[in-house]
């Protein structure tokens, strides 16, 4: 059935606001728009329910735009339905300081819920946000009180389910029978480089099938009907327990002289083909960005109605806030980014410290759990290894809802795309646990939990060398120095059980960025009682008399060797003090007075010791320094071979030590 002239002028609306923004940058992707307009019009216009005067309004529907290249659809959307983001805002598209850039950042403005554009990212994402409505649904409401009640939707293309993160995160969905999500296929059969089946001639349906889901065609011939969409989406809002996919053959480039070609898909139109489209789909040439009156006033009634939705969301909180009054200070707690005023953290001391680092975190997660129901997340199959499972607290499976861990399976890559889901959500503390060297297996998701500055906890485990017998494929040498390149992150490695716990202090606060704490696996000797300032990223552990002639400056488990290296040091006569400094990121945020009361600018005699690659370490040593660690692979071996093989003993260390700045004294 053709659409209403009314909903025809509305798509055009969206096509064109996005076909010209793209002819004024000069740059973008205009054949996603133009062949997704209609079908993303019905979304939004029958089903999401959203209120552009409360962006962050708890109960709205979540919508994520995975297919990120086609970001003038997102922005073309917000700016007619009332979000602040303006006419000018679109004329700006691309441009520096906009905030319309190339693909959709979720802190450049309201509506935007996810960072988008890595393809394949967006659809990991909408799975962590329909977990996050599950649990917190399972948590707070109540029979009669249902103040989390919403849907996640997402718009995916062909290079989306290409990327393997897509397969992970779909099986993770169609096990949890997540039956509030709902991911729509914009299945136009062309990538960048050429059609899609000069690679790619999965049977999309079948593979959704056999993951699990619900799943709806919708034909070439409908793909443009907003009544066929509406009512693929009405269909889909009503399976409850299995997340539901609905293919739509779509054109991209829909009505233009590059229609179903993959010019329409990573350049503008041009000039000559701008003007063909709007003739052919009956739009007038100019002015361009032009909105009818009677387009925009739709929208922006559209929106309007959404505030009524969120007025009686309202008066449903209330009436929950009053009956279930603990229930409802805890959530807004949450939601306020605040922790409890006190938190039972485990102690420490020379009888029970003695051991791994991966044991601490354990033990201080679980501590602290009962205090912070927000703290959500679980591992990549392999929670008896990294000590992150949650005793006490369930598992999230169907029907276990509540449950606060989750069994990500060996889905490294999705787990964190999850993860940052979660952390868009809203309302969860998330963290997520692997062995240090899979971060290469997560390293996207990672960077964009970074750019968007999101409060996720990375529990890295079995961090260096020293896990020995599993060989170099397991032991990370380059992973720390590719994360302390990487802006907004803060890497934290510590050196014995109460380092940890006070790093877990850090994590479980807001920050802006994600968190990363490096485990070890291997016991470590407790350093003694004291006040061990993590929060400031370095700090003196073991001092001598007067000013030192060298500083030993370490992480981890290499700090108990610098102390057992330092009396060696000082037997020759060389006064010697001994650094912790867990964190690069947070010393170098300390003032200069601090920094310098650590590292006395004077003490030029300075030698670094960790167990992973020295590129960076020459900003702490100096040009007179030595960086002392791994800058090769790893080998097959018990732990105490490989430290004798690679130096890392007491004697090695003082011996380099007394060779390079024993001489300088005399």
């Amino acid at each position: 059935m053709p659409n209403s002239p009314a909903d025809e002028l509305r798509i055009n609306t969206i096509r064109f606001l996005a076909v010209d923004a793209v002819q004024k940058a000069n740059s973008g992707h205009p054949g996603m728009p133009l062949g997704a307009a209609a079908f993303a019009y019905a979304l939004w216009s029958r089903a999401l329910r959203f209120d552009p005067a409360d962006p962050h309004w708890p109960n709205r529907d979540r919508f994520v735009l995975s297919a990120g290249h086609g970001s003038m659809l997102l922005y073309a959307l917000l700016y007619l339905t009332g979000y602040p983001i303006s006419l000018d805002d679109l004329k700006a598209f691309r441009q520096l300081g906009s905030k319309t850039p190339g693909h959709p950042e979720a802190t450049h403005a309201p509506g935007i819920e996810a960072t988008t554009g890595p393809l394949g990212q967006g659809v990991g994402n909408a799975v962590g946000m329909a977990i996050a409505e599950a649990h917190l649904a399972a948590v707070y409401n109540r029979p009669g009180h249902e103040i989390v009640d919403h849907r996640t939707y997402c718009i995916a293309g062909d290079g989306d389910l290409m990327e393997g993160i897509s397969e992970e995160a779909i099986s993770l969905a169609g096990h949890l029978k997540l039956g509030k999500l709902t991911l729509l296929y914009d299945a136009n059969e062309v990538s960048l480089a050429g059609p899609t089946d000069i690679t790619f001639t999965d049977d999309q349906i079948a593979r959704f099938d056999a993951c699990g889901w619900h799943t709806q065609y919708v034909d070439v011939a409908h793909a443009n009907d907003v009544d066929a969409v509406a009512q693929a989406l009405s269909i889909a809002q009503n399976v409850p327990d299995r997340p539901s996919f609905i293919l739509l053959r779509t054109h991209i480039g829909f009505g233009s002289p590059r229609q179903d070609s993959f010019q329409a898909h990573g350049e503008p139109l041009g000039a000559e083909n701008v003007t063909k489209t709007k003739e052919r789909l009956g739009w007038p040439l100019e002015p361009s960005f032009y909105v009818p009156d009677d387009a925009l006033a739709f929208f922006r009634d559209l929106g309007k109605k959404g505030g009524a939705l969120r007025a009686q969301w309202q008066e449903r909180y209330d009436a929950w806030t009053r009956a279930f009054p603990d229930l409802a200070a805890t959530f807004e707690r949450i939601a306020n980014d605040a922790l409890p005023q006190t938190l039972p953290w485990p102690s420490f001391t020379a009888e029970n410290g003695a051991i791994a680092t991966r044991d601490a975190g354990g033990q201080a997660m679980n501590a602290v759990a009962q205090a912070l129901p927000e703290l959500f997340g679980g591992s990549a199959d392999l929670d008896p290894s990294t000590k992150t499972y949650l005793k006490g607290f369930g598992d999230f499976e169907p029907g276990s809802y509540a449950g606060r861990n989750v069994h990500y399976g060996v889905r490294e890559h999705a787990m964190a795309a999850v993860s940052n889901g979660l952390a868009l959500h809203g309302g969860i503390t998330p963290y997520c646990s692997t062995f240090f060297n899979f971060l290469d297996y997560l390293k996207a998701s990672l960077r964009l939990a970074a750019l968007t500055k999101l409060h996720v906890v990375y529990v890295f485990t079995h961090d260096s060398i020293f896990l020995g017998e599993d060989g170099p494929t397991h032991e990370p040498v380059e992973q720390l120095a590719h994360l302390r390149a990487t802006p907004n992150v803060t890497v934290v490695r510590p050196a014995d059980a109460l380092e940890t716990v006070e790093a877990w202090k850090l994590c479980v606060q807001r920050s802006a960025g994600p968190w990363v704490l490096v485990l070890s696996r291997q016991k470590l000797p407790f350093l003694g009682t004291r006040e061990a300032p993590v929060a400031r990223g370095a700090y003196v552990l073991d001092d001598c008399d007067g000013t030192p002639d060298l500083i030993l400056i370490a992480t981890g488990s290499e700090v108990s060797l610098a102390i057992d290296a330092k009396p060696l040091i000082e037997a020759q006569g060389v006064r010697t003090r001994i650094v912790s400094m867990p964190s690069w990121e947070l010393f170098d945020r300390q003032d200069e007075r601090y920094r310098a009361s650590v590292l006395p600018p004077g003490v030029r005699a300075r030698m670094s010791i960790e167990a992973g690659a020295t590129l960076g370490w020459e900003r702490y040593v100096g040009d007179r320094g030595i960086a002392f660690g791994v800058d090769r692979f790893g080998v097959s071996a018990p732990a105490a071979e490989i430290a004798k093989a690679y130096g890392f003993t007491a004697e090695n260390i003082a011996r380099l030590a007394l060779e390079r700045f024993a001489p300088a004294r005399r």
